[in-house]
């Protein structure tokens, strides 16, 4: 199936990702993890929630993890350009028969809350609070030294339907994934603030978040970090990598928390800026598509995601399957 064509002029502007926010059932475990070993700062905590950032970023938070009895992903945040933007967002999206409210939330003021056509929660926003830099205090750095948070890849039963939807609201595809059997799309990347994506949707059981992932500016770094988790009692955490993605070309690791949320780490992909840039085709079978080096992925990586907030997930239209490693 052909990919949705770019458009250029959205019904409101979307900067790029922004944040999320993750339910996780033990939060002394998860600081130790996200904090300590990982290497994001944490900008606020109480004994219910713990507000982090990375090193690059001036916006208060990139994530937060959230106290919970059930690990679940509760919402996804975008940035729009200006104020107006909000209001356009929220008349767009009634006009699709979706859900809008508008909440409060703490250091980021006046919301928009809505769901995707699958059902993904999302949350839109102009203004976050804004904190002093800190990528030059370089006694900060520790961990994987994340700069900023890079894209979310989901889970969708309709790859082809979800891309579509998001073209509508200005992603545009970097490259993608085509089933030749069927003629329809198993994967996709689409970015708004220039790389190879801020959102991607591989096909199955879903919605479902696959990984979140954070950019990192050197492969050592994350060389490194495997070399403190193993050390370190993290070893089981560790699920594939490191390795080369044909697939954006980015040096990658994909570790995966107590309550099997997945984080990748993400480093030297390329630029994507031109509004004629040419998506990149790649076949389902081609094995340099996961990993240029030819190795597979685990099942577990194609199989097992997390679960968005009172969302239930749905099998997949299209069954076709990669390779996968024994």
């Amino acid at each position: 199936m052909p990919i949705p064509q770019p458009v250029l002029y959205p019904p409101f502007n979307i900067v790029r990702l922004s944040h999320m926010e993750l339910n996780v059932t033990d939060l002394d475990w998860a600081r130790q993890f996200y904090v300590d070993t990982f290497g994001l700062q944490v900008t606020f905590e109480d004994s219910n929630a713990i507000y982090l950032r990375a090193m690059e970023e001036r916006g208060h938070h990139c994530l937060i993890l959230q106290k919970s009895d059930s690990p679940r992903v509760n919402v996804l945040g975008f940035k729009l350009y200006d104020e107006p933007d909000l209001e356009k967002a929220a008349k767009w999206f009634e006009e699709q028969g979706l859900p809008v409210s508008w909440e409060e939330r703490p250091f980021m003021g006046k919301i928009l809350r809505t769901r995707d056509p699958m059902g993904i929660p999302l949350e839109f926003f102009v203004r976050m609070d804004l904190l002093k830099p800190i990528h030059q205090k370089y006694k900060l750095y520790h961990g994987v030294r994340p700069l900023r948070i890079d894209h979310f890849n989901m889970f969708s039963p309709d790859v082809d339907a979800s891309a579509a939807f998001y073209a509508q609201l200005g992603f545009r595809v970097t490259e993608y994934t085509a089933d030749e059997e069927t003629d329809r799309n198993w994967a996709v990347w689409m970015h708004r603030k220039g790389g190879v994506h801020d959102i991607a949707f591989t096909n199955g059981t879903g919605p479902r978040l696959h990984h979140f992932a954070f950019w990192v500016a050197n492969p050592l770094h994350i060389i490194d970090l495997l070399d403190v988790m193993s050390t370190t009692g993290y070893v089981e955490c560790i699920e594939r990598g490191p390795g080369r993605h044909g697939i954006s070309n980015a040096f990658f690791l994909y570790i995966r928390d107590r309550d099997g949320h997945r984080t990748e780490i993400y480093s030297s992909d390329y630029q994507t800026v031109d509004p004629d840039h040419e998506p990149i085709r790649w076949d389902l079978k081609d094995p340099q598509r996961q990993t240029l080096w030819g190795a597979p992925a685990p099942r577990s990586w194609f199989e097992e995601g997390s679960l968005f907030d009172s969302v239930d997930p749905r099998p997949s239209t299209l069954d076709a399957q990669p390779i996968v490693a024994p």
